[in-house]
């Protein structure tokens, strides 16, 4: 509608310019829906719940309840126990992402929002939901516009369109008839849906709602995309499937060799099965859910709300941090920073020490200027320049200036003009003050030497700063001055006022730490270049020029043009939503971990196609909340550094619950597998040295203690001066795998041996012996996988909860076999002192073994 006549438009909107719709034909439009952004239907609980065991590790669970199940029916202790740890699992992770959700709503503010309209030639003040197409709305200073619509009529029309464009500058309005190929950055005669009126008047016909605006647009972008399952997802999954099939490797090689000894099939599988309990880790996947949700609690007492749990590991392994500029680097605030004294021919920070040549700037940009301050609020509504004037001359120029000059009449500003003048009274005399672009204002100034304040403009320029030029004369009369033109000339130049969007306070800190951990920032925008490179500059995202580049040259790019160049820029300017779209897009095919932040409508497609998208909680729009993975209430870009060093972290400790379960679990295996294999070697007749219950305890009780206290570990900032891990980087390496394996192999023959030697007292004592060991072993085991080096340093108290774990698991091993209910249960027997000590003995000597390997590596290496 942009690139055809006012005439022609309402003629095809089928509307009337002057009096609007008819209440009859307001009826027949509102039939075809309200004018609103489509929500996303959120799932139920129930749904969530369900959703939960799609993971590997889940079915894999569930598999061995039900084997559990068929193989034991007379005893369903053990398939009762997995399901229990099965549905606890789906239930925490079911509540977290429903904790998230109305943490969300809670911070949304739910206002309705009103739109004037004309119909039936009459004002009306409806709930913008109500506005139809066709429909005339009217608006001014501090307004939200309700819908897309054509302008028909405006005086001094000035929107911001930040939240869509990202262009942080206010859009002048006008209506005229552009180009078809105008970017929607520049369609200077359209007004659009949640953008707001900073400055003048206007009448529009509405020509889109709801779905079909430039928002809706974007609202139906995020629905294509789908969300990308998360690093730590795949590595698990992969881990799961593998454990599956060890699992039923192991159970099958076991189960035909024991056929092939002459044991009785139920009892070979009833062995089989014993096998898969002991190796599935059955605490994995609630461990790993706890330590996930655990990290998000800490995470929200740092401003930082996670909409899903994998998300804060994902920015552990970010690579990449795309930013919006608006709102998110800078404060979406215009500043004054700096004032250039045409005489004294100099520029000066704005602070307290300013002098009289200097406030004097000030005082004139503040009288002409016509933002109004909101009644019982220290905030002005306008012109964000002539906002930031204002709020400067408070400051620290000329206090009460408004008071102490009356303005005896305003020539407002005009785009042709590119300039405003008012008149005030000096005594017997008056003063035309004159406000404008700097080109436009130089050209009437006679007497002013032009290179000494283009070269002054040109440094402020370069600074980022928008400059605004600021020019005087006295009049005797102005009673016979009608046109602008007749009072905007002969002027006497005075300065330059220098403003700018400034950067958010500890940003440039915060991109300065994520750059030594290996974390590239990159500023997406839709600022003009030269502004985004400047900021760039400021910021330490930008080195040189070379690394900046405009949405427009990327728009002529090809997809694999894009992907190859991609990671040569660290500043995009001039970017619209399918921009950044693409941006991401080619990132990620770099193989590149993207978290992209941003607040505004337009940021929300790329939101949704980064691997996380953090939108700010406070200044943020409801489109961008609802497309991010994470939401900053802080508006904080620096909560990004916290909530990855988290991320990493965490990444950490479950590497180190993997690491402790896994080889915990070999061990388990490996006491079952050797008893069998000696028994059909016919070596000597080994019975099964522990039962599935006994496994099942262990799994989830001397397992699971230690697991969520390795979760818990402590993040050190050391995690932040490592490079990124890759996104295809295994959970568990192949150096990992033989350290896990080897410490498993240890476990399992200090545990068989504690059986054979109890067993030749009898079979009770040995089981019970073997299931101390076991037990111990492992709560000992967890001190060995927090550190790398020796467990005798200064940090071995730094996690009480591993302590608490190592006492807890005691206290339940003591009751298990000296509870008579509970020991009968568990087909256990009571220990004397010797045998007590002997179990707990071989179980220590994990960590004898462990250390002298540890320290035979530290002598290799260092040799």
């Amino acid at each position: 509608m942009h690139d055809i006549n006012i005439k022609s438009v309402v003629s095809k909107l089928n509307t009337n310019d002057i009096s609007g719709l008819t209440s009859e034909e307001v009826k027949k439009r509102s039939k075809l829906g309200l004018n609103e952004i489509e929500k996303s239907k959120k799932p139920s609980f129930l749904v969530k719940f369900f959703r939960q065991f799609k993971d590997a590790l889940i079915l894999i669970l569930l598999a061995a309840a039900f084997l559990s199940m068929v193989v034991n029916q007379d005893d369903m202790i053990d398939s009762i126990i997995i399901l229990a740890v099965v549905i606890l699992n789906a239930f925490i992770g079911a509540s977290q992402e429903s904790k998230a959700e109305k943490a969300l709503d809670e911070v949304r503010k739910m206002s309705s929002p009103k739109a004037h309209v004309i119909r039936n030639g009459r004002n009306y003040i409806i709930d913008s939901k109500e506005v139809v197409v066709g429909d005339l709305i009217s608006f001014m200073a501090g307004d939200l516009i309700p819908a897309d619509a054509r302008i028909i009529k405006c005086n001094d029309l000035k929107i911001d369109e930040s939240s869509l464009t990202g262009e942080s500058v206010t859009v002048d309005k006008r209506n005229v008839v552009l180009s078809s190929s105008t970017p929607l950055a520049e369609r200077v005669n359209m007004v659009y849906a949640t953008t707001i009126v900073t400055k003048g008047t206007g009448v529009a016909v509405v020509t889109a709602i709801g779905m079909d605006t430039e928002v809706g647009k974007i609202a139906k972008l995020l629905h294509e995309n789908n969300e990308d399952t998360t690093p730590l997802q795949i590595q698990l999954n992969k881990l799961g499937k593998v454990l599956g099939l060890i699992c039923l490797g192991i159970c099958f090689v076991v189960f035909i060799l024991e056929l092939i000894a002459g044991l009785e099939l139920l009892e070979s599988f009833n062995t089989a099965i014993t096998l898969a309990v002991a190796a599935i880790p059955e605490g994995l996947a609630t461990v790993v859910t706890i330590v996930l949700a655990l990290g998000v609690q800490r995470l929200v007492k740092k401003n930082v709300i996670i909409r899903r749990l994998p998300s804060v590991e994902t920015l552990g392994c970010a690579s990449y941090v795309c930013s919006d500029k608006t709102g998110t680097l800078t404060k979406n605030e215009m500043t004054v920073k700096q004032v250039y004294n045409y005489s004294l021919n100099n520029t000066v920070y704005v602070n307290d020490s300013l002098i009289d040549e200097y406030k004097i700037l000030l005082a004139y940009g503040t009288l002409c200027s016509d933002c109004k301050k909101l009644e019982n609020e220290l905030t002005y509504i306008g012109d964000p320049t002539e906002v930031a004037i204002v709020v400067a001359n408070n400051k620290y120029g000329v206090s009460d200036i408004l008071n102490k000059y009356k303005i005896i009449h305003e020539y407002p500003f005009d785009s042709n003009r590119k300039m405003m003048s008012v008149i005030i009274r000096n005594k017997d005399n008056y003063v035309v003050i004159t406000k404008g672009a700097i080109d436009s204002l130089l050209k009437l100034c006679p007497n002013v030497n032009k290179e000494k304040v283009l070269l002054a403009n040109e440094k402020m320029a370069n600074n980022a700063l928008r400059v605004i030029g600021v020019a005087i004369k006295q009049i005797r009369d102005f009673s016979s001055l009608k046109n602008a033109s007749e009072v905007e000339n002969n002027l006497t130049f005075v300065g330059l006022i220098g403003m700018m969007d400034p950067p958010k306070e500890g940003v440039k800190e915060a991109i300065s730490l994520a750059k030594k951990a290996g974390v590239k920032t990159v500023m997406i925008t839709g600022d003009h270049l030269t502004t985004a490179t400047a900021i760039g500059k400021q910021l330490g995202i930008l080195e040189n020029k070379t690394q900046a580049i405009s949405g427009y040259e990327i728009e002529e790019m090809s997809d694999i043009e894009l992907k190859n160049k991609v990671t040569n820029y660290s500043v995009y300017a001039r970017a619209t939503p399918s921009t950044k779209v693409r941006i991401v897009k080619a990132l990620k095919e770099n193989d590149m971990i993207v978290a992209m932040t941003g607040d505004g409508v337009n940021d929300a497609p790329s939101l949704r196609s980064a691997d996380i998208g953090c939108a700010m909680g406070n200044k943020g729009t409801e489109v961008a909340k609802s497309a991010a993975s994470l939401i900053l209430f802080d508006d904080n870009y620096s909560s990004i550094i916290e909530a990855i060093k988290e991320g990493r972290g965490i990444y950490n400790n479950i590497r180190k619950v993997v690491h402790f379960l896994l080889s915990s679990n070999i061990g388990e295996v490996l006491i079952i597998a050797l008893a069998s294999i000696i028994s059909i070697l016919g070596v000597i007749n080994v019975p099964v040295p522990l039962k599935p219950i006994h496994l099942l305890f262990v799994n989830l009780i001397t397992d699971a203690f230690p697991a969520f206290a390795l979760g818990l570990d402590k993040v050190n900032d050391e995690v932040m001066s490592k490079s990124p891990r890759k996104k295809e980087e295994p959970l568990i390496n192949k150096g990992k795998w033989f350290q896990i394996v080897y410490q498993g192999v240890i476990i399992g023959i200090l545990s068989l041996s504690s059986f054979l030697i109890g067993n030749t007292i009898n079979y009770e004592i040995g089981m019970t012996m073997a299931f101390v060991t076991l037990s111990f072993s492992q709560l000992f085991h967890a001190f060995n996988v927090r550190n790398e080096g020796t467990i005798f340093n200064k940090s071995l108290f730094d996690n009480k909860y591993l302590f608490l774990s190592l006492l807890f698991g005691g206290i339940f091993e003591v009751l298990v076999i000296n509870v008579p209910f509970l020991s009968s249960l568990f087909s256990l027997s009571p220990l004397d002192i010797n045998q007590f000590l002997v179990s707990i003995g071989l179980a220590f000597m994990i960590v004898i073994i462990e250390e002298f390997i540890k320290e035979l590596k530290r002598l290799i290496k260092s040799s």
